[in-house]
């Protein structure tokens, strides 16, 4: 029988980014802060101590390629197991697959669990005894917080590794290497590719290598097609392969700050029109619009901040809209955010406040929690005299009462971080503040007499 999808010439008809998964950690490229010289997961791999994780990141960061590497440079007999379409009886399979793995051979079994966050608690609860046991090392994948989904005593038993977006650097190094790849990338073809379109397949995968490898691929294809004459992938290969114009300023980089800078300072002076035309010039070239979403969540903090707390609700907002929505839809949510900011009242106390408690710290490292307004839990701390002398704010008028907070040196300074401005609700703030400094000077000077 024949097989429609085997090739004449055995070519791997896999897709260019499962062809090139890494096979060890060696090959491993970007997470080093896991897999470097001295990272947990590296170590925990080299010693042969792999215990339980998941493994929380965005779409295409190697979660699942990372599982099998750990399962293949441990020797251990990898399961993978599917948490949608699996129940009790495929559970109770595991476990005696497992079981048998150890007593006949002495090998640890490493189930794979990718969206673990769809894992039910059923399920869950079914795995919670054979992990705790260790006859099952689990390691779960998911690009949603597990805190939320994964039942509290299973996760108490994990370790959450939180994989970062490739970085820029990271995606050009694995678009590289697939084109130099004779066995499993494109170097048989023997395509090169320009600098600005491997810049533009790096900006337009955002972290993602899976992306980044499909757009290769697309490109390659297209760059193939083209004959002899065009056995190189340019730009216009890219554009056309993952059907996103580059951006003018791709190449540099400069324009984007240029435009980005614009935005921002056009938010900062208030002016609406201004900001909503810089808004469109980068959603038209291309931006990625959840990058200008961030930084509208960014400005609403640094320089609005409390003269309009409710700015960075919008700004989060908006951009929960237009994940909801997408583009073109999404774009208009933008635009409100970008009006809203513009006009609101601005303030950037809490960005300078935040600065000074920074550059505080520095100055004076770990300074102890005065005892007062420490916890105390247990009676060895009782004695010790953890939390003698606390006021409890709510059994005093308007529920305040001068009280110390700040560690001795730092109160003995004066140390002031945050100062509200007169504008917006930081008027507000700032009549409050004043009228509980004025009480704690006078119960000071009560306390002198």
């Amino acid at each position: 029988m024949v097989d429609l999808f085997d090739q004449p010439d055995g070519r791997d008809n896999r897709p260019l980014a499962d062809r090139m998964r890494p096979r060890s950690l060696d090959e491993y490229v970007g997470q080093d802060h896991l897999l470097g010289a001295e990272g947990l997961l590296r170590h925990a791999v080299r010693e042969d101590q792999v215990f339980s994780l998941i493994l929380w990141g965005p779409p295409g960061s190697g979660k699942t390629t990372l599982a099998r590497i750990v399962a293949g440079e441990t020797k251990s007999h990898f399961i993978s197991f599917s948490a949608v379409l699996s129940g009790v009886k495929e559970i109770r399979a595991v476990v005696e697959e497992a079981s048998g793995q150890w007593r006949e051979h002495r090998r640890k079994t490493i189930l794979f669990v990718d969206e673990i966050h769809r894992f039910n608690k059923a399920q869950q609860d079914a795995f919670l005894p054979h992990v705790e046991s260790g006859l099952i090392t689990l390691i779960g994948a998911t690009t949603e917080n597990p805190s939320f989904e994964v039942i509290a005593p299973l996760l108490s038993r994990m370790r959450v590794l939180t994989l970062k977006p490739f970085t820029e650097k990271d995606l050009a190094v694995i678009v590289r290497r697939a084109l130099a790849d004779r066995e499993r990338g494109l170097g048989r073809l023997g395509i090169e590719i320009d600098p600005e379109a491997l810049t533009h397949i790096v900006w337009s995968a955002d972290g993602d290598a899976r992306s980044a490898l499909n757009s290769l691929e697309a490109a390659a294809s297209l760059a193939e097609r083209a004959g002899e004459t065009g056995r190189r992938i340019t730009r216009a290969f890219v554009e056309e392969a993952i059907q996103k114009k580059a951006l003018q300023y791709d190449k540099s980089g400069e324009e984007h700050y240029n435009l980005i800078s614009a935005l921002h300072k056009s938010l900062r002076g208030s002016d609406p029109d201004a900001a909503l035309y810089w808004l469109g010039r980068m959603l038209t070239a291309g931006e990625e619009p959840l990058y200008i979403a961030r930084r509208l969540i960014r400005f609403a903090s640094e320089d609005v901040g409390n003269a309009d707390p409710r700015a960075l609700t919008v700004a989060v907002d908006a951009m929960q809209a237009f994940h909801f929505l997408g583009t073109p839809e999404g774009e208009l949510a933008l635009a409100q955010a970008v009006v809203y900011l513009a006009t609101a009242p601005k303030s950037n106390s809490l960005y300078a406040g935040y600065g000074l408690v920074r550059s505080a710290i520095a100055r004076t490292g770990t300074l102890p929690v005065p005892l007062h307004i420490r916890n105390a839990p247990t009676k060895l701390m009782k004695e010790m005299e953890y939390g003698k002398g606390y006021l409890y704010a709510h059994d005093f008028v308007d529920a305040y009462v001068p009280q110390d907070y700040l560690p001795d040196e730092l109160r003995q300074e004066g140390a002031r971080f945050y100062r509200p401005t007169e504008r917006g609700y930081e008027k507000i703030i700032g009549e409050r503040m004043e009228q509980w400094r004025r009480l704690r000077e006078a119960n000071a000077r009560k306390d002198k007499t």
